[in-house]
């Protein structure tokens, strides 16, 4: 059974967020970014399905731009 992970590129739980001054949205610019909390538990999960031998391979996806490297090689 392969085992497929969907992961999102989240502003960190540890920052407190700020909305943009014009109020239009939430100021990101030079927020720090990681994995959602609830998708790393979906990875750990995985990885203890491999373990288990229940899943014969792990796929990590994720959509956005091309940072979402980073999120992915956390995911590794």
């Amino acid at each position: 059974m392969k085992v497929l992970v969907t992961v999102k590129r989240v502003v960190d739980y540890n920052v407190k967020v700020r909305p943009k001054a014009d109020g239009t949205g939430v100021d990101i610019a030079n927020a720090k970014m990681s994995m959602n909390p609830f998708d790393e538990i979906a990875v750990e999960e995985a990885v203890r399905l491999q373990e288990a031998g229940q899943a014969s391979e792990i796929v990590v996806v994720s959509l956005g731009v091309s940072a979402c490297q980073e999120v992915l090689r956390t995911a590794l």
